[in-house]
């Protein structure tokens, strides 16, 4: 195991920004305070090559210009929010609405776009980086002052540990995940369908063209969500313009189970993905528009895909999906692991 530190860049203000290397097992995994960011991970192929499977950028400042929040930590909630508005306890709350009328990973400046405190360790044969957020109340339209807690670690049985807490005094929706968007063949290398999927999930949220959901939940069975099989990622596409949807993940939430395997069959590398959340966004980067990647590689639509395990979209206006309201008395505890093979 090893745990190497240096800086990444300066921010305007003089701060500087840090860069995490955490090695252990068969793979070397990287990481930034600017965002909680995720920015490299290092794993072995089928034939002995290792490839970074993650997008992301060659400086810090791709990541200070971070659209597609590549690699970023969420927060205050992730996914949007209908007219960036709630209401808790016959009070509304107005969000920053930065995607149309909608509120979109918690506005202009979320979580990722903020300087965490940072500290790595060793912990019980494992090397882990330790964040630390303080929200004030008010933070882009959100009530209480909150304090986040994220711990993301490698491990020497090649997992990663994504470890999520939250602390806020006055009730408040929370909703915490990582925006990594993967390729198991490589950054770089072409596009994502050849990858085959299985999501552990019986049901999708049903969404409007805004996609904001609309309370239902649809069973997959016999349409373009149907990913209880092994399947890649296209086969069932037709006429979708690829995915952007939550799946409720089968089993009861807030037990480690089941989410998601991921297989690239020529690299031999497989991603497999357990949580405590109530559900995933399963995303296939259909946005990505040459963006400026890494040593001057370009990613184009689709050559990233991401599994954000979080709780169901809109869910502080959703009545009938999995309480998302923490506060005094009830904090947030989510966990997620990520076990690689090849």
């Amino acid at each position: 195991m090893k745990i190497k530190e240096q800086t990444f860049g300066v921010l305007s203000n003089g701060d500087k920004v840090k860069l995490y290397t955490l090695t252990a097992g068969d793979l070397q995994f990287s990481l930034t305070n600017f965002g909680a960011t995720w920015t490299s991970l290092i794993v072995p192929s089928r034939k002995g090559t290792k490839d970074d499977v993650l997008l992301g950028y060659s400086d810090l400042s791709g990541f200070l210009n971070n659209k597609p929040y590549i690699g970023s930590t969420i927060g205050r909630f992730a996914n949007r929010i209908n007219n960036a508005v709630f209401t808790l306890n016959g009070k509304t709350f107005q969000l920053d609405a930065n995607s149309g009328n909608l509120s979109l990973h918690s506005g202009w400046r979320g979580f990722d776009k903020l300087l965490w405190k940072s500290e790595a360790y060793e912990e019980k044969g494992s090397v882990f980086v330790c964040f630390e957020l303080d929200s004030p109340d008010g933070d882009g339209g959100f009530p209480g002052n909150m304090k986040a807690v994220v711990r993301y670690g490698l491990t020497k049985e090649n997992k990663i540990i994504a470890d999520y807490k939250a602390q806020v005094d006055k009730l408040c929706p929370v909703n915490l995940t990582n925006h990594a968007y993967f390729n198991l063949a490589g950054e770089g290398k072409g596009n994502i369908f050849s990858h085959e999927i299985k999501l552990f999930s019986s049901n999708f949220v049903d969404v409007d063209s805004n996609g904001i959901p609309t309370g239902k939940l649809i069973p997959v069975k016999n349409n373009n969500f149907d990913f209880l099989t092994r399947t890649r990622i296209d086969a069932n596409m037709g006429t979708l313009d690829g995915y952007d949807h939550c799946f409720v993940i089968d089993g009861e939430p807030g037990n480690l189970r089941p989410c998601a395997e991921v297989t690239e069959p020529v690299s031999g590398r497989v991603l497999k993905i357990s949580t405590t959340q109530p559900g995933v966004q399963f995303y296939t980067g259909n946005l990505l528009n040459d963006v400026p990647g890494k040593q001057g590689i370009v990613y184009g639509k689709q050559t990233g895909f991401c599994l954000e395990t979080q709780h169901l979209p809109d869910s502080p206006n959703q009545s009938g999906f999995p309480c998302c309201i923490f506060g005094p008395g009830k904090d947030y505890h989510e966990k997620t692991v990520l076990t690689f093979s090849f």
